[in-house]
């Protein structure tokens, strides 16, 4: 079922679908997602949607209209505060901003998981079901360091990042990346302040391949030369190659990205992307419902995988051309495990 929710004079609206279980008494959730037309959250809702019917769950699903939208994610977290839910699970498009509210919700008993997305700070959730971030940059950096060889010395890198604002995802993965190809990352808690002269600059993508064809164009027109290409995900290195492609470069640039879709791995498979690191949304949200079942039943909260602060649902490099040291899947793995 569809609803719109209207907020404030700014009438912004978001999107709710439920899933209705609530013959079965199980309880009820909210899921908050950054926009509801990326494929990574569309599988996101899908899982939460599938382990809500399972489980005996009302779930109700919203989602910002643009990455960044914090405001529509408030106005849903004050919807779903209004309604009593046992639980939320949110992907935040501002890490910082989104807080207040979901202190709101746990101050009224409820029980708050970040999905994909830590929060800022990160124990401003629950906990956190997520890829680690860090990890799949790290990945996919070891592995165009490795491509390159002894060029990597000399290499030209430009990073396709999320947003001005730095969500905590995009700086984990862009510094994850910095790190396995080599680069000092200075502050690892912000991108933008390294001094690496293989750094040719920095640009913004909104995660889309619009905004990936743009920041490929600005970061061109800086230094040509580019030969090396980080995106913050799969979308964003589509618009990449669109802009590499105009220019007759298509074929002497890596691009590496994160995220392990469907269309990802296809563009893997058709030499757009050298290499991405899966991770996987369906586990991620089927999981945090399943956590919101147990809060719902007995007070239960999830604990973090051993060794670290969050529960870890995965991360695994997809290329058809592995390199020695960087541990790898094939693209028809890949195929298999997309958005698992």
């Amino acid at each position: 079922m569809k609803r719109l929710l209207a907020c404030s004079a700014a009438a912004l609206a978001f999107a709710a679908t439920t899933a209705s279980a609530g013959s079965h008494g199980g309880g009820s959730a909210c899921l908050i997602t950054k926009t509801d037309t990326n494929p990574f959250f569309v599988k996101m809702r899908e899982g939460a949607a599938a382990k809500a019917e399972e489980l005996g769950l009302t779930l109700n699903s919203y989602a910002g209209k643009v990455d960044g939208d914090n405001e529509t994610q408030v106005a849903a977290v004050e919807t779903c505060i209004a309604n009593g839910v046992d639980g939320i699970l949110i992907t935040a498009s501002s890490t910082s901003a989104i807080v207040p509210s979901l202190q709101q919700a746990r101050d009224a008993g409820i029980l708050v998981i970040a999905l994909d997305t830590p929060l800022e700070p990160a124990d401003a959730a629950d906990m956190t079901f997520a890829t680690d971030n860090f990890l799949a940059g790290e990945l996919i950096g070891k592995w165009a360091a490795a491509k390159l060889g002894d060029e990597a010395a000399n290499a030209k890198i430009g990073m396709l990042d999320l947003a001005i604002s730095q969500p905590t995802v995009g700086v984990l993965r862009d510094q994850g990346f910095m790190t396995g190809f080599g680069i000092d990352t200075k502050d690892p808690n912000q991108w933008g302040d390294e001094d690496d002269p293989r750094i040719v600059g920095h640009d913004v993508t909104a995660g889309n391949q619009e905004g990936g064809r743009t920041a490929m164009e600005n970061l061109l027109a800086k230094d040509p030369t580019i030969n090396v290409v980080y995106t913050i995900n799969e979308p964003a290195a589509a618009g990449a190659y669109e802009a590499l492609k105009a220019l007759g470069r298509e074929n002497d640039v890596i691009i590496v990205s994160v995220d392990g879709g469907c269309p990802g791995v296809a563009d893997v498979e058709a030499g757009v992307i050298g290499a991405t690191s899966q991770q996987y949304p369906l586990l991620m949200a089927s999981k945090g419902i399943e956590a919101i079942a147990a809060f719902a039943k007995d007070g239960t909260k999830p604990e973090a995988t051993e060794g670290k602060s969050f529960f870890d649902t995965g991360v695994a490099l997809v290329t058809d051309e592995p390199v020695e040291g960087v541990e790898s899947i094939s693209v028809a793995e890949g195929k298999d495990l997309c958005w698992g």
